[in-house]
């Protein structure tokens, strides 16, 4: 009887463990796509006296993005970029102006805005960071 009951048990932690391995599989499967799949979005930075704009240009690792730099930009600036997986998408225009200074950016992923941020003062920082929409 106990023979029965041990054989038993053993069979359905078995069958417990190969679809615990099966559905640990098909996460690691999209957790994989995940990481090779590519977006695009649109930074658009406006305002007055942009001294420069720092953003995530693709380059890089997902966790260490490589940051670009465009000095004295005219605007209104706006770049496409290509970025892949969990990749954040990021753009900073800095200014800094006597007289004060304004900036705003916007970032966009197929016609919709994932980010918007606009700041005014004398020495201004109006960055935008918008989570991967692969990764929603």
């Amino acid at each position: 009887m106990h023979r029965t009951i041990r054989a038993a048990v053993c069979s359905v932690a078995v069958a417990g463990l190969a679809l615990g391995l099966s559905s640990c599989s098909e996460a690691v499967d999209q957790v994989d796509k995940a990481v090779d799949e590519t977006y695009e979005v649109t930074y658009e930075v406006t305002g007055k006296n942009v001294d420069s704009i720092e953003f995530h240009g693709g380059g890089g690792k997902a966790t260490e993005p490589k940051i670009e730099s465009v000095s004295k930009p005219e605007l209104p600036w706006t770049k496409t970029v290509k970025l892949r997986g969990i990749m954040p998408a990021a753009v900073m225009p800095v200014a800094a102006d006597p007289e004060g200074a304004q900036v705003a950016c916007k970032i966009t992923h197929k016609g919709k805005v994932l980010e918007e941020q606009s700041a005014k003062g004398l020495v201004t920082t109006g960055g935008c960071t918008a989570e991967s929409p692969v990764t929603g």
